[in-house]
């Protein structure tokens, strides 16, 4: 039987109808709306694309958004000083500094300087501390990790007691998505293993995985074989292999692979997230629902 579809542009929509109809209901009760304003250094094509799709999710979504634009010149000390300036901001609820940076600026330094209660990424040491204990110290889960939770959760997956193999270890997802689903509470209570490209004999304890989340940047790592039958997978690996022309425009355009073989894994596999269209469009609308939770936290809205 071929797997389920977790179709994160299929969730996204869910959630974002969902934030739009409360953020409405805020602003008509007490007259606020979420403020993000979003920080970019420089004219990368790739983070211009990515910037102008948080905007237009912002916008529709009804926040007051503020796109910063500075050139790629701009010192460290005067990039401390625009985040100081929104950090005073009550009207701004959400901070985010698009990354890379350019090489003359301190990346650590400009995230850390972000005022925690308004690190909408949940990048802040102070935000990873929070996560660590779990419970309600957690203000902004991580946004991938964030996502992935709730597609394992929407698409009906039991959590409690799950065997939970995450392949990858990064701060960005395979630290955080580990730390989340081994805490106290719905959507996790699992039991979780972190496996890497270093793990003596990967595919074994793949094998044991009953929600395998694959986030090693490696296309095709993990074989159809290491896959437990019936077993719930998420591929957040996003890999470019090569470049085919897009019947649609004529263009160019990137052909892209996950970290798992797709095509036999959903042959074996109860549940597959597909790759582009899985775990991608949740990054954006887990952004927007840390920056709403930031207002509710700041207007003390339950």
């Amino acid at each position: 039987m071929t797997a389920k579809l977790i179709k994160g542009t299929e969730i996204r929509e869910e959630i974002l109808e969902e934030i739009a109809a409360e953020v409405k209901e805020i602003k008509e009760k007490n007259g606020v709306v979420p403020g993000l304003v979003t920080i970019l250094v420089g004219e990368s094509p790739a983070s211009i694309s990515y910037v102008t799709l948080k905007i237009k999710t912002a916008n529709r979504l009804g926040f007051k958004e503020i796109q910063e634009n500075q050139p790629e010149t701009i010192s460290e000390e005067d990039l401390l000083a625009l985040i100081n300036k929104y950090n005073d901001d009550d009207s701004i609820h959400g901070i985010l500094v698009q990354l890379p940076l350019p090489k003359h600026i301190d990346d650590k330094k400009i995230l850390n300087a972000i005022d925690p209660d308004k690190d909408v990424d949940g990048f802040h040491p102070i935000n990873v501390g929070r996560l660590m204990i779990g419970g309600d110290e957690v203000k902004f889960p991580p946004c991938t990790p964030a996502g992935i939770q709730e597609m394992i959760v929407r698409a009906g997956v039991e959590t409690s007691g799950a065997e939970v193999v995450v392949v990858g270890r990064s701060n960005i997802v395979g630290k955080p998505i580990a730390n989340m689903m081994v805490q106290k509470g719905p959507g996790a209570n699992s039991t979780v293993t972190v496996v890497h490209t270093r793990t003596r004999d990967l595919a074994s304890h793949c094998k044991r995985a009953d929600i395998l989340i694959v986030a090693a940047g490696v296309p095709g790592l993990v074989k159809p074989e290491w896959i437990k039958p019936g077993a719930c997978v998420i591929d957040v690996g996003v890999n470019r292999i090569g470049e085919k022309i897009s019947e649609k425009t004529g263009k160019k355009i990137a052909i892209l692979s996950g970290d798992v073989d797709f095509d036999a894994a959903k042959e074996i596999a109860g549940s597959i997230t597909p790759v582009p269209g899985g775990v991608g469009p949740m990054t954006i609308t887990m952004l927007m629902k840390n920056t709403l939770k930031s207002l509710k936290f700041r207007q003390g809205i339950a």
